[in-house]
């Protein structure tokens, strides 16, 4: 490992030094431990909790516990959710607004898009490191490898992060073209090497496990798991994919109507919520030939099997934190930082030269092993999102509506949250369950604090009135009482504005721009306002974040590939000019 700086963050110090000085009896015995676990790309109904046939039972057994939220929202995609869960301020303002390989030369370096979690803002570790709280997180963090980004700055006492967008999750490598490495650090330290018997799931809570055995035990903790399920590639231990095997054989429509039936039957969507058509463009499943209906119900089954051993894993974590006496008093939040992976890398020839020049394998009989890549693509991820529209990367409700369970200490069981509420509201609900005060100096929270909602003494905390903006690279939302204003841009949006009711058509299949143009130009100029407000850089009327990240991935081939490539063309050139000289002399 290479060696960095093993400072602290100012506001880990002061609560340390807090602590020393005041004691447990300072800071009280019934302030409560945080758990916050991140799920990666986990659709609306992934959880078993929420109508999934996936065996889920850890994270199932939390949501019976506590409070389970049906019109919970996040960004489009991983960084910027983070940033606003990190910090309960609006994307725009973290220096994240987007995923680092979807911002545009322009933007890059303008406030608020610095492309690392920038100083303007606390993190929710700062401000629970300063009231006294030992702070933790392991798995992916993905807002910053500087040496004032990474969570050992950013009020962290131990962390063990992931800073790229996504890496292998048996081995240290990365998953994509447009890295070199996979970014592992600890603390300030670059990971030269993982356990020879790393699996992501496993490793994550381990070394959660160690850090939480070596945290003083009369402070309060935070503690962050960030799995990298289900993120690409697809990888699970055999034993948990062949546990699927048939359940996916009829289909993704199938799926998307029993996932429908069963969020009706739950009470998540309305009864006679409509069923939403798939986007534009995707296949039906009986045009594959039965070989390639085989090799995507394969894929399926690796993406079923990896979150059952993320669930298993987190099942590990709950029950080392009630035999250490601590599970009774720790408030556990689960989320999903956005709605499904769409993505089909296969389709991209430069990525299929990729994925052979590093050895990896599609072979349908070890799918999801070492050395094995597996996705889902964007019909399996419109079933997942069901009965939601769309799916990550857009502003569709199945790309920022997802799954959240809050249970523990002074948080109302057996509930379900219906009101909206947004990623925002994390830190400053946080915050106000561990009796604490946020820093001064940085920017105030936008979002509002979910105490209120988990404690069963408000039904909502925005007002029919109130409107609450998203926007990442020109996927765009803006929600007020029952109804949404949103644009999806490509790869599977058209760019065009509509305007929805989602209390009663949470697919948003029935536009109403037409219908209510007062009320649509009204929510227009709200939005507007949210753009100015928060400093939105646009980007182009056709922009595609698909076709960029894919230009991006051809020039990162080119640069690592290119003079190898280079070469055999090179030599068959000067052969082919060869042949040519002896024909003219001839």
């Amino acid at each position: 490992m290479s060696t960095g700086p093993t400072r602290r963050s100012g506001a880990a110090l002061l609560g340390l030094m807090l602590a020393l000085l005041g004691g447990p009896a300072a800071w009280g015995e019934d302030r409560p431990n945080f758990l916050i676990v991140i799920l990666d790309d986990i659709g609306f109904t992934d959880l078993g909790a929420y109508g999934s046939e996936i065996r889920t039972p850890h994270f199932d057994a939390e949501a019976a516990r506590g409070t389970m939220f049906t019109n919970f929202h996040v960004a489009p995609t991983c960084v910027p959710s983070r940033a606003m869960l990190m910090t309960g301020v609006d994307s725009h303002l973290t220096g994240l607004p987007t995923l680092e390989h979807l911002m545009l030369p322009e933007q890059l370096g303008q406030p608020g898009h610095e492309g690392e979690l920038n100083a303007r803002v606390a993190t929710i570790a700062e401000h629970l490191s300063a009231a006294g709280y030992t702070s933790l997180i392991t798995g992916k963090w993905h807002l910053g490898r500087s040496e004032t980004s990474l969570p050992a700055a950013r009020g962290f006492d131990r962390s063990f992060v992931l800073d790229s967008s996504g890496a292998d999750n048996w081995e240290h490598r990365t998953y994509l073209p447009h890295y070199t490495r996979a970014e592992w650090w600890e603390d300030f330290e670059f990971v030269e090497e993982l356990p020879e018997d790393f699996y992501s799931s496993a490793f994550i809570v381990d070394q959660m496990i160690t850090y939480l055995g070596e945290a003083d035990p009369d402070r309060p903790f935070l503690s962050v798991v960030s799995f990298q399920a289900n993120h690409i590639p697809l990888q699970a231990p055999r034993e948990y994919v062949e546990r699927y095997d048939g359940v996916y054989d009829s289909g993704w429509e199938t799926l998307a109507r029993e996932r429908h039936a069963a969020a009706i039957a739950l009470g998540l969507v309305p009864e006679g919520t409509p069923m939403p058509e798939f986007p534009e463009g995707l296949r039906n499943w009986s045009d594959l030939s039965p070989r390639e209906q085989a090799a995507s119900a394969m894929n399926r089954q690796v993406a079923a099997g990896m979150l059952e051993a993320a669930d298993h894993h987190f099942g590990r974590l709950v029950s080392w934190l009630r035999e250490t006496g601590r599970y009774e008093n720790t408030i556990i939040l689960i989320v999903s930082d956005n709605g499904p992976e769409f993505n089909d890398p296969g389709r991209r020839i430069a990525f299929q030269g990729w994925l052979a020049l590093q050895g990896y394998s599609r072979d349908l009989d070890r799918l999801g092993e070492r050395g094995t890549y597996a996705w889902i693509g964007p019909e399996w991820a419109a079933a997942s999102a069901s009965p939601l529209s769309f799916f990550k990367f857009h502003a569709g409700e199945g790309g920022l509506r997802v799954p959240m369970i809050v249970a523990g200490p002074g948080v109302e069981a057996g509930r379900q949250a219906n009101a909206f509420s947004i990623v925002t509201d994390i830190a400053p609900g946080l915050l106000d369950l561990a009796g604490a005060s946020a820093l001064d100096g940085f920017e105030p929270f936008t979002g509002r604090s979910l105490a209120p909602l988990l404690r069963g003494e408000a039904e909502r905390i925005y007002g029919e009135d109130e409107a609450v903006g998203l926007e990442m690279s020109g996927q765009s939302a803006l929600f007020r009482g029952d109804y949404k204003l949103t644009r999806n841009m490509r790869p599977y949006g058209d760019g065009e504005w509509r305007l929805f009711n989602i209390t009663l058509d949470p697919g948003e299949t029935h536009d109403l721009a037409g219908e209510r143009p007062d009320l649509f130009a009204e929510l227009m100029a709200k939005y507007e306002a949210y753009e100015a407000r928060f400093g939105v850089l646009p980007v182009p009327p056709d922009f595609d974040g698909e076709r960029r990240i894919e230009m991006l991935g051809w020039r990162a081939f080119g640069q690592q590939y290119g003079p190898w490539l280079a070469l055999p063309l090179i030599l068959l050139a000067g052969l082919g000019g060869l042949f040519w000289l002896r024909r003219r002399k001839a």
